[in-house]
């Protein structure tokens, strides 16, 4: 109903929806993280957006297969500028050394490492360090995406901006991400031990942080 609808649309909300290719096989995936009122259940919350992102996605898009992440977090009640203010927001293209890369917007200030706006970051940043010191590629873009609630990121993606080593794609360099890297947060806050408050600076990053990536040399035809 309306009045249902209205109690669980609250300011702060995000999407995102993903679709990728496989062979012929097509993987696709929807998660929608909606603040609520607290008198709302979960399966309620799960039904209503389900039904409208089916919907607003055109048919031709979804499949039996599609799977669909409904506020995975369970609870989103708080939110907007009671949930978001604070020591927050300090220039964030200097913190994340100089704005070369495009940001999400996020700022570290005032963020512990379980936040994946500062170790997702500093995790995406080591990616593209070993990446490019591995001599896959000569410079790249790395975009990792997270779901409140679920440690594994839900999508990967590199733009090696046509540096990709000969005889690789930008795709193989996810698969060598994947066997090579646990970007989930607690793993990074393992690997990376971040200090709260602070921001690891390239000067600061040991050298034993940029892994070597070892590929067995491919065969081109």
């Amino acid at each position: 109903s309306i009045f249902f609808f209205l109690m669980i649309r609250r300011p702060p909300r995000s999407t995102q929806s993903r679709s990728s290719a496989a062979s012929d096989v097509y993987k696709r995936q929807v998660l929608v993280s909606h603040q609520h009122d607290e008198i709302v259940s979960q399966e309620e919350i799960e039904k209503t957006l389900t039904e409208v992102v089916k919907q607003v996605i055109p048919a031709k898009f979804l499949d039996d297969n599609t799977k669909y992440f409904m506020n995975p977090s369970k609870c989103f009640t708080i939110g907007g500028p009671y949930g978001d203010a604070g020591l927050t927001g300090r220039k964030i293209i200097v913190d994340t050394y100089g704005g070369w890369a495009g940001h999400g917007g996020g700022a570290f200030s005032g963020k512990d490492p379980t936040k994946v706006d500062r170790s997702g970051a500093y995790a995406a940043r080591w990616v593209a360090k070993s990446l490019v010191n591995s001599k896959l590629c000569k410079r790249c873009t790395v975009q990792i995406s997270y779901g409140i609630g679920i440690a594994e990121p839900l999508s990967i993606n590199i733009n090696s901006h046509n540096s990709v080593r000969k005889g690789l794609t930008d795709e193989e360099l996810v698969d060598i991400v994947n066997e090579n890297f646990d970007l989930r947060p607690g793993a990074i806050i393992r690997d990376l031990n971040p200090v709260s408050y602070t921001h690891l600076r390239a000067h600061e990053t040991p050298e034993h942080l940029v892994c070597r990536l070892l590929l067995e040399k491919k065969k081109t035809t």
